[in-house]
């Protein structure tokens, strides 16, 4: 069977899951705005937390890709979702398309999660016991109240563990990988002057993803390696599909 059995008649500028995730992540952002206004924190509670969080919720897992920050970060991630992703949804169709965006986007918050429990293994062996059962106890609260540690590795361990993720961008890196291997030869233009081949685009993408995640900056709020997670469970999902002949 081939990937071109599910192409649906016809190329749509905004085909039905595309145009549906664009809505839905419009709402949500809208709706974070009017309700804090309000006093009600949406991030909170849909936003991603780590599990050891008092407010991790399993469903995060999915509710933190439909949650942005700023308008130019939901700008930007709806942009690619529709650059990139209304091709690969008229190449394999909604259904294939939805079930890869939302695969990639839990693949990418698996990631996310698992370098978060990495990261503390190291940060906590610098700590007493003592230290930490406080940050793990105490430090959701001082956060609240807009306070943090002052010993480094303390108030990192507790900006990671209570601190939400949020976002489309494993999503979209998912579909972005998708694209450069389906179409690898296609050219992209850069700031729409210079021209690069989809494949060397995404290859050069996640080499500085993966650049800017292992440097860890502190001032770098970006969740990187969410982003390669998503274009890891994409990569693994192509693959699959490949095996199994419906691709």
């Amino acid at each position: 069977m081939n990937y071109q059995q599910y192409r649906p008649q016809g190329f749509l500028v905004l085909p039905p899951v595309v145009k549906n995730l664009l809505i839905l992540n419009g709402i949500m952002y809208l709706a974070t705005i009017a309700l804090e206004t309000r006093g009600i924190n949406l991030v909170k509670y849909l936003g991603l937390h780590y599990f050891a969080s008092p407010e991790f919720s399993p469903y995060q897992f999915i509710t933190y890709m439909f949650m942005h920050g700023s308008f130019m970060h939901i700008l930007s991630n709806m942009f690619a979702l529709w650059m990139f992703g209304n091709i690969l949804e008229n190449t394999w169709g909604s259904k294939r398309f939805l079930q890869f965006y939302i695969i990639t986007g839990i693949g990418a918050a698996l990631v996310h999660v698992a370098v978060i429990f990495i990261r503390l293994q190291f940060l906590e062996g610098a700590l007493t016991p003592e230290q930490i059962q406080h940050v793990y106890s105490e430090g959701h609260d001082a956060l609240l109240q807009g306070k943090n540690y002052v010993n480094e590795q303390m108030a990192t361990i507790n900006a990671l563990i209570n601190t939400p993720t949020i976002g489309a961008s494993g999503a979209v890196f998912g579909i972005l990988l998708g694209f450069g291997m389906l179409y690898p030869n296609m050219m992209l233009y850069i700031y729409f002057m210079f021209p690069i081949k989809a494949k060397y685009f995404v290859i050069g993408y996640g080499l500085l993803e993966l650049i800017y995640g292992v440097r860890n900056s502190p001032d770098d709020h970006i969740a990187r390696f969410a982003h390669l997670g998503g274009m890891l469970f994409g990569f693994i999902m192509i693959k699959y599909w490949k095996r199994k002949g419906v691709y």
